[in-house]
């Protein structure tokens, strides 16, 4: 492919565009040890009797845990467009490996809650940050594929917190598995503090000329390929979510993001558990979680390159509508190998809708505000992620664990149904990256 059929991308920025992506995988693959390390250990540390935790603090935990995410995903939504990307993905990361540490010392329930808290301050600071410095550094022909591929690292992170589980939970206490999580802060933070450099595009809407030319020079990219928006045409910050072109979209992504995060984390913090309450044994129901990020990985990279080609946005509706058949079905006791299959399935479809939602966003909004839209659609969201756990517990509690499965499922189809209300022509920019001035009839 020439350097035009790129639109002007030179292969310096390519590689530019890989060396950020790469570091931003690795990151986001610890956000999702750390996030889904939680449902791994949770039968384990049900089953420790003497650390008295039960089904409804666990679920209560789960979802403080989406608290603090929340929290950190609104805060880093709005710090991140003032103090730059760099500085809020680095801060995430140590917060959340400390916070790891302290899950592992924990000497009560309420002190473990308190550090999976703080660890959600971290987790939901650090990957809005880091999907707007992928954008950012991606050329407009491959952003929703570098967005979905960032995204696969987060279902890496949940497949290794379920093989981590099944080989450490058992053998050596449900504590070692933070441990891990801990440690590896000890060999990554350092590579990453001095490989990973600033938002280009940031530094020019600051008017850091100087930084990004030096980044430009560095990488021997040209300063043009980051240029922001004019200043006129910018409108930055929480307000730039409420013009009158993306008002009624900002609200439907919220929506849909809440249905989103409210599978996520709910079927991610309590599938063990409900599969072992429907006759699975423990080994099986905790492979379970790691069979279904597996999916999310295969699902993020199919998802990604179909809405590079197709849109974010209409294949964020399939994959919503497909998720909501796939964990319905969950709700029924299948051969074993055929519930490998549907949870796999379910997987491939479940994190990539999520993730997709990410991308459309990505593509609504100007520079300005970009990383404020997808912090606060993440942010936002984050109360479905609260919302999911606390009511796993509550099902769980009860010994309902098909109706479980049914009300994740109901999520699904709203999900599916905000994002297909989501105006085509309305957008600020096209999905595949290139912007387009709102019409005067949508303003």
């Amino acid at each position: 492919m020439s350097t035009r059929e790129l639109g002007g991308t030179t292969a310096a920025t390519v590689r530019l565009s890989i060396r950020v992506t790469a570091l931003c995988w690795v990151l986001v693959l610890l956000d999702g040890l750390d996030l889904f390390v939680y449902g791994a250990t949770l039968p384990g540390v049900l089953a420790d009797k003497s650390f008295g935790l039960t089904p409804i603090s666990g679920g209560n935990i789960g979802s403080l845990t989406t608290f603090g995410m929340m929290l950190g995903a609104l805060g880093a939504g709005i710090l991140t467009d003032r103090v730059g990307r760099r500085k809020i993905i680095i801060t995430g990361v140590v917060v959340f490996s400390l916070a790891a540490a302290a899950c592992a010392a924990a000497p009560t329930v309420e002190f473990f809650g308190a550090a999976r808290f703080v660890a959600g301050i971290g987790l939901g600071g650090l990957l809005p940050s880091a999907i707007a410095m992928v954008m950012e550094y991606a050329p407009a022909w491959r952003k929703n594929l570098a967005v979905t591929t960032v995204m696969t690292a987060h279902q890496a992170g949940g497949a290794l917190a379920g093989a981590l589980g099944m080989t450490l939970v058992q053998s050596m206490g449900w504590r070692s598995v933070y441990w891990i999580g801990a440690l590896l802060l000890v060999v990554v933070l350092p590579a990453v503090v001095f490989l990973l450099p600033e938002s280009m595009t940031f530094l020019l809407a600051k008017g850091k000329t100087g930084r990004a030319q030096a980044i430009a020079d560095k990488f021997a990219v040209s300063l043009d390929t980051f240029a922001p928006e004019p200043a006129a045409d910018r409108r930055g910050g929480l307000r730039g979510l409420f013009t009158p072109s993306v008002r009624m979209t900002t609200l439907l992504f919220w929506i849909a993001s809440f249905a989103g995060l409210l599978l996520v984390y709910g079927v991610n913090t309590w599938l063990p558990t409900m599969m072992r309450g429907s006759g699975y044994n423990l080994g099986s129901a905790i492979s379970f979680l790691l069979v279904i990020n597996l999916g999310g990985i295969a699902g993020m990279l199919v998802a990604g390159r179909l809405a590079d080609r197709f849109g974010a946005r209409p294949v964020a509706i399939i994959w919503f509508a497909l998720t909501a058949c796939g964990v319905g079905l969950l709700a029924v006791h299948m051969p074993l190998a055929v519930t490998y299959v549907v949870v796999f399935l379910t997987g491939a479809w479940l994190f990539s809708a999520q993730t997709l939602i990410y991308a459309a966003v990505g593509a609504y909004y100007p520079a300005a505000s970009r990383a404020t839209a997808l912090g606060w659609v993440s942010g936002v969201g984050r109360t479905g992620a609260v919302f999911g756990p606390w009511l796993g517990g509550i099902l769980v509690a009860g010994g309902l664990n098909s109706l479980g499965f049914v009300v994740f499922a109901i999520a699904g189809l709203l999900g599916a149904a905000m994002v297909a209300l989501v105006r085509r022509n309305g957008a600020y920019a096209t999905e595949s990256g290139q912007v387009e001035r709102p019409s005067t009839q949508n303003a």
